[in-house]
């Protein structure tokens, strides 16, 4: 996540945010790591999370939580997703939700979740059907009335999966960009 926030020149610092899939919590950490004042971290396992981040007092833990059934407590400047198993299609349209006007989603796209089941390959989605696959999740977000931007992970996923972050805003916020 701290290439998230190089590469696109995002500071969380001060901000409310969700770590939307936060299973251990590494994101969480970062976003604190970065000065962010409080985190709410949401995911749908139980006991996960790292035991340092459970008791700081700046992380509200939300556990045995479906992200799509979630609802903030209060106005978020920022949702930060990584939901593996939940294509973007369900998870932006929440998130968008969740967060307030003028605030941010960085969410990481897991291509070998969005493709059909039938193009992976051990699991695997070959580097060359990446821009079908990509396409198809940017056909789901015009709808929604967003923007955002792209960069590839210099991290693999999974069995070596090219994964991309994602910042997303609403249309209204297009010069943000």
């Amino acid at each position: 996540m701290d290439f998230a926030l190089s590469v696109f020149h995002f500071n969380p610092s001060g901000m409310t945010a969700a770590d939307l899939g936060c299973h251990r919590g590494g994101f969480t950490d970062c976003l604190l790591q970065h000065g962010a004042a409080r985190v709410h971290a949401v995911d749908t396992g139980y006991g996960i999370l790292e035991w340092k981040l459970r008791k700081d007092p700046r992380v509200v833990v939300h556990e045995r939580t479906n992200l799509l059934h979630w609802s903030a407590p209060e106005p978020l400047d920022l949702v930060v997703i990584d939901a593996g198993w939940t294509p973007q299609r369900l998870s932006v349209p929440v998130a968008l939700k969740l967060v307030k006007p003028g605030g941010a989603i960085l969410t990481l796209v897991k291509p070998q979740y969005e493709a059909e089941r039938g193009e992976l390959v051990h699991g695997v989605l070959p580097r060359e059907l990446l821009p079908a696959v990509l396409t198809k999740v940017r056909e789901n977000l015009k709808p929604l009335g967003c923007a955002w931007a792209e960069a590839e992970s210099p991290i693999l996923g999974s069995g070596g999966n090219v994964e991309y972050w994602w910042i997303v805003r609403s249309v209204g916020n297009r010069a943000s960009f």
